[in-house]
């Protein structure tokens, strides 16, 4: 097929630029020549062409949305489940993650649970599927626990502790991560109630830990306080709890003394689910529920 289009409608091709400049399409501006030449040899139609510029440039624009998302989150260290390595963790039902990753909880306002000693993947999985959280078009936040406990705490001391909290509930997804690697004491664990208070059955949160549920009053240096926190935490929830050694330390397991090598987490005994929601009356202070 001649070049004679380019050459009879160059005023046309400039028109064309000039529009997909005014409609910020730079992939699409880019990809433009490349689609044309196409077009003169014959090897597409001129609606698929416009089908290529357009899926050029969503390509690029879903990617630069899901970029600024994982920012947003956070999530500054991307892990996908594709990465996970499920064959070192036999415990662990890929399966059930993978139906999990279809993200029914989060429209349930569920909480899910990753339970297991360290290096065994928890943080892994909780990234991992708030990275498909944000594919998805949900917006998520991501933060250790004693991230969340010592911002909740600076804004208690400014006065915008409401303001904080509220913050903290916008995303759909919010992932706390390291649930027990350090004790938080019982203010900051009463502030921590009153966002998880604030989420229940409105938002789903993802929970890793290292703690069983029977040493959350160690965690939260008190005992009444963990159990407000559990009374929500676990009435809309999916228990995952992983065993095994850690995948950190795989190749130098031999290294580790007998004494430091991770035991498995007590089994979880799952509560008689509570109905209906909590009195208004108890959201400020867990010593009242």
């Amino acid at each position: 097929m001649s070049e004679t289009p380019i050459a009879a409608a160059p005023a046309t091709l400039d028109r064309v630029r000039h529009s997909l400049v005014g409609l910020k399409m730079p992939r699409a501006l880019e990809a433009l020549d490349h689609v044309v030449r196409q077009i003169e040899r014959g090897e597409t139609s001129a609606l698929e062409a416009i089908d290529t510029l357009l899926a050029e440039e969503l390509t690029l624009r879903e990617g630069s949305r899901i970029k600024a998302a994982l920012r947003m989150a956070r999530l500054t260290t991307v892990k996908t489940l594709q990465s996970y390595d499920f064959s070192f963790q036999p415990s662990l039902d890929r399966n059930r993650i993978l139906a999990l990753a279809q993200l029914d909880f989060i429209s349930r306002h569920e909480v899910l649970h990753l339970l297991g000693p360290p290096g065994t993947g928890k943080s892994h999985l909780a990234v991992a599927l708030g990275v498909e959280a944000v594919r998805a078009g949900r917006s998520v936040y991501f933060s250790p626990l004693a991230d969340i406990v010592a911002s909740l705490a600076r804004a208690e001391r400014e006065g915008t502790l409401r303001e904080r909290i509220r913050f903290l509930c916008r995303a759909s997804l919010l992932i706390v991560d390291e649930i027990g690697y350090l004790p938080v004491g019982a203010g900051a664990g009463n502030l921590f109630f009153q966002l998880v208070n604030a989420r229940y059955e409105r938002g789903a949160m993802i929970l890793t830990s290292n703690r069983g549920f029977a040493e959350w009053g160690e965690v939260f240096g008190d005992q009444v306080v963990a159990t407000a926190l559990l009374d929500r935490l676990l009435h809309h929830a999916v228990v995952v709890q992983i065993e095994g050694a850690s995948y950190r330390l795989r190749q130098h397991a031999d290294l580790v003394p007998e004494t430091m090598r991770t035991r498995p987490i007590p089994p979880v005994t799952p509560s008689q689910p509570r109905r209906g929601r909590p009195p208004k009356d108890r959201s400020a202070d867990p010593t009242h529920g």
